[in-house]
């Protein structure tokens, strides 16, 4: 984290014997990944610029343990989860916000039959939220009357059926907003969930990640937009293998808002 950005954690609140109103969970990608670190820092600009009352876990947040579930390893997933069931419990927390749909998909669905019971967003939500309580004002952005495609991450859509929140954002920056053929619920993974992000793809004639980035290129898009970091790394390797990269950016919504003029 920069100098600049304000990030407490649980435990020097609880020193000062204050509870945050909301507990960002960063997540492995945004904790551990370069590309991801800097979706986390953008979130973490915008909370301190609408002057959110927030704080993060630090060295105290695990894995949520959805990888080791979709791969097949409850009893890991259920060792992950009570451990940071405890720690959560233990702080009192009351409402989560996370940068990553395979969190925020674990924390809502899963924690819950554990023992951890929270109030889960996904930071688009909790943005649009911030817009409309008059926290957050985003003015102009570079990238006002650009095309842009979102990519709904399937955690995040199909999975959750949140689909307007990072769309309403988008169309507050003023960009041009197309969507793909294959969007909402229709929208093809990415080819990174269900722990396929941590192994090699079957033989076959095409990744996914490289059919999914050709389904946002039919768009003839300056930027694809996504809401996860997995989808991130996946979309931007399919523009890399499609030798677009000089030409489309792939960004986190987030980014895209942390870059207007007022922030």
């Amino acid at each position: 984290m920069s100098q600049s950005l304000k990030v407490p954690t649980m435990a020097e609140c609880m020193a000062e014997g204050r509870q945050p109103e909301i507990l960002f969970w960063v997540g492995s990608a945004g904790s551990y990944d370069d590309r991801a670190k800097k979706i986390t820092r953008a979130f973490v600009k915008i909370l301190n610029k609408a002057n959110v009352d927030f704080a993060v876990l630090g060295t105290e947040e695990s894995c949520t343990g959805d990888v080791a579930k979709r791969a097949g390893n409850e009893f890991l997933f259920q060792m992950q989860a009570m451990t940071n069931i405890e720690i959560l419990n233990a702080y009192e927390v009351k409402r989560i916000v996370t940068a990553c749909p395979h969190s925020y998909n674990t924390l809502k669905n899963e924690y819950p039959q554990l023992g951890g019971n929270y109030q889960v967003q996904h930071h688009t939500q909790f943005i649009e939220e911030l817009i409309n309580d008059g926290k957050l004002e985003v003015g102009n952005t570079a990238f006002k009357g650009k095309r842009v495609t979102f990519h709904d991450p399937c955690y995040l859509g199909r999975a959750n059926e949140v689909y307007e929140a990072p769309r309403t954002l988008l169309r507050r920056l003023g960009v041009d907003l197309v969507e793909m053929k294959r969007h909402k619920r229709t929208a093809l993974c990415c080819g990174a969930g269900g722990a396929q992000m941590f192994k090699e793809p079957e033989k076959g004639d095409k990744d996914v990640n490289v059919l999914r980035t050709e389904d946002a290129l039919k768009t003839k898009p300056d930027v694809i937009a996504t809401g996860c970091p997995y989808c991130n790394t996946m979309m931007t390797d399919g523009v890399k293998a499609k030798e677009q990269e000089n030409n489309i950016q792939v960004f986190d919504v987030v980014e895209l808002i942390a870059n207007a003029e007022n922030l």
